[in-house]
């Protein structure tokens, strides 16, 4: 099953089109970076030994994808129409996606389990190598994520043109955010 960021981008991308989708990847890659700071200042470990931080980031992703969830559903179907987005919108947009990102603890252990394979722990500068290397990885995300936003953005096009296509999407899109926060927070229970 597709992360909290996968099914943020897509959802931004479909609803309300490439320029949504371009804004959901720069916030979600930010996050990221986030997490590359955080793992190279040894956050990130704190956060793997620590049950309780473990636990509370995860409860604030589930918050947090619930609320986006009931605000989708909620929402007036002229936003998901609207063929020019106000440079607010877009900028929520980012926000929440780096958001989503940042309160997702698989993505800090991500980063604190796959970077330190890759660097040299006898060089002078592991902290560098694990920076660069981080680096690297949301660089390549981010211009993943920005191919799949303009391809995306064709999609929601289609969309668009379809009498009740607003409303479906605005119900698709919100039912996957608390679906999601669903399965985030059965998954913390289970913890």
């Amino acid at each position: 099953m597709p992360g909290p960021a996968v099914i943020y981008k897509l959802t931004r991308i479909v609803s309300q089109g490439r320029a949504a989708g371009l804004a959901s990847a720069l916030g979600v890659n930010l996050g990221s970076v986030f997490h590359v700071v955080a793992a190279v200042a040894g956050l990130s470990l704190v956060l793997a030994s620590s049950a309780a931080a473990y636990t509370t980031l995860q409860w604030l992703g589930v918050i947090y994808l619930a609320w986006i969830g009931y605000r989708t559903i909620r929402t007036d179907d002229s936003v998901f129409t609207t063929p020019q987005i106000e440079p607010r919108s877009l900028r929520r947009i980012f926000f929440q996606g780096m958001l989503v990102n940042i309160l997702n603890p698989k993505v800090a252990i991500f980063f604190l389990a796959f970077l330190p394979q890759f660097v040299d722990q006898s060089s002078l500068r592991p902290a560098l190598q694990t920076f660069l290397l981080g680096m690297t990885l949301v660089t390549i995300g981010l211009i993943s994520d920005s191919v799949y936003a303009v391809a995306g953005g064709r999609l929601s096009q289609v969309f668009e043109r379809r009498q009740g296509a607003a409303r479906t999407t605005r119900i698709t899109a919100g039912s996957a955010y608390l679906t999601l926060a669903a399965f985030a927070a059965v998954g913390t229970i289970d913890r």
